[in-house]
């Protein structure tokens, strides 16, 4: 599908100089969205909104941390001046500290609390702080549609990455709670999902599934083990899901968590 209906829509993807934000944002830009790139590396958002202009695209970039309300505020009023309106929400910025995993050597007593709290405030809180200012655009208008990025570590608990599940886990019943209080509050138009991606190689967890000469760590093969497809997703795959979620082929649809995963929540192990 096209998706002409979404052409000269606008989109904010927080985390959209990373890589899965950054695939979403290239597959939103490509069906004629303009994309707000939001990051709080300057670097990094200025080289992806480059590369999106040479690929023919519409981006701009948005210097701001999810966890600063003011930074964010400046940057909603910066998108509002220059193209006047907010449609698309993608919440990609995310991630894990050290600390809020276990090592193989140790127990959850090991747990860093600090770390842990820094992990459920990046996941959760990046997540709400961005839909309440971003989002306060599109209950004006009654119409928009919000992507948060959740995980399969939400659904189906992992060894080892305690603080990433517990709040992903949180991020899915965000998520179900803001489809029901945007549809209730301001209508049918605006809508609120979630992906949940399953495995994909990206600078956060290179280390977890790759040893240094490029082979599968023990962990990796694990995972492909309990993967049908029995290979690791690229990013792109969920350009289509991302695409279909924020267009009119999706009007019906708010409240899900939709997994992008080849097969790793279906699958039992038998």
């Amino acid at each position: 599908m096209n998706y002409s209906d979404l052409k000269g829509q606008v989109a904010i993807v927080t985390g959209g100089a990373g890589s899965l934000g950054g695939a979403i944002a290239n597959g939103l830009a490509k069906t004629g969205v303009k994309v707000g790139i939001l990051s709080r590396n300057e670097e990094r958002v200025n080289r992806k909104v480059k590369n999106i202009i040479a690929d023919g695209g519409i981006a701009m970039p948005l210097v701001a941390d999810v966890l600063d309300k003011a930074q964010l505020i400046e940057v909603r009023e910066q998108i509002l001046t220059q193209w006047g309106r907010i449609d698309i929400l993608i919440n990609a910025a995310g991630g894990n500290m050290p600390g809020a995993t276990i090592k193989p050597d140790q127990t959850i007593f090991d747990l860093s609390l600090d770390d842990f709290d820094m992990v459920s405030r990046l996941n959760l809180n990046g997540t709400l702080l961005p839909t309440l200012i971003f989002g306060e655009v599109m209950a004006k208008r009654k119409k928009g549609s919000i992507i948060n990025i959740s995980s399969m570590a939400a659904q189906r608990p992992l060894t080892r990455v305690v603080g990433y599940a517990a709040s992903k886990a949180a991020v899915d019943n965000l998520t179900k709670w803001l489809a029901v209080e945007m549809a209730a509050k301001y209508g049918e138009g605006i809508r609120v999902n979630a992906i949940a991606p399953g495995f994909f190689i990206g600078e956060q967890n290179r280390q977890l599934l790759l040893n240094e000469d490029g082979s599968y760590t023990d962990r990796a093969k694990t995972i492909l083990e309990h993967t049908p497809m029995r290979r690791f997703g690229e990013a792109e795959e969920l350009c289509g899901v991302a695409n279909w979620l924020c267009s009119e082929a999706a009007t019906f649809v708010t409240g899900t968590i939709v997994a992008v995963d080849g097969g790793f929540g279906a699958f039992s192990g038998v």
